[in-house]
């Protein structure tokens, strides 16, 4: 079975209001499959929803509604929930940052969702970050929207 999995940038796309929204939503209603949220891709959501509301680019009601939403679809299954083995994830970060981050300038998350979307074979990776999408590619990962 194909195994889409996504980032923080594409959840907060999908659930919030900002530039790539619409293309997230799109492909969202388009899926003929749900999309596997790893758990840090959902505390990384939860913290990126508030912290937004903290520095007031979207209300705390508006905060609220997205956090809620968010959990809505998991209870519909349009999101299925993906617990990782964390010394793995790291350990394949860390492989990770060794071949890479010199020359491709990756931040630390960005490392830990590609490198979790590797250990669970996703088919498809979903961000709208370009320099996770680089070492994505690199790693011969399908990206999407």
């Amino acid at each position: 079975m194909a195994t889409v999995v996504a980032d923080t940038s594409f959840l907060f796309s999908l659930f919030g209001n900002d530039a790539h929204t619409p293309a997230a939503k799109s492909w969202a209603q388009q899926a003929q499959r749900p999309i596997t949220v790893t758990t840090l891709g959902r505390y990384e959501l939860g913290n990126a929803i508030r912290f937004a509301a903290f520095r007031k680019v979207i209300s705390p009601a508006d905060a609220r509604a997205s956090l809620a939403a968010f959990e809505a679809d998991f209870k519909s299954g349009h999101l299925q929930p993906a617990s990782c083995d964390l010394p793995a994830i790291v350990s394949e970060a860390s492989r990770l940052s060794e071949l890479h981050t010199l020359n491709g300038g990756h931040r630390s998350f960005d490392i830990l969702h590609v490198a979790s979307a590797r250990l669970l074979k996703a088919t498809t990776f979903l961000s709208f970050d370009a320099n996770q999408r680089r070492l994505a590619t690199t790693l011969r990962l399908n990206i999407g929207p």
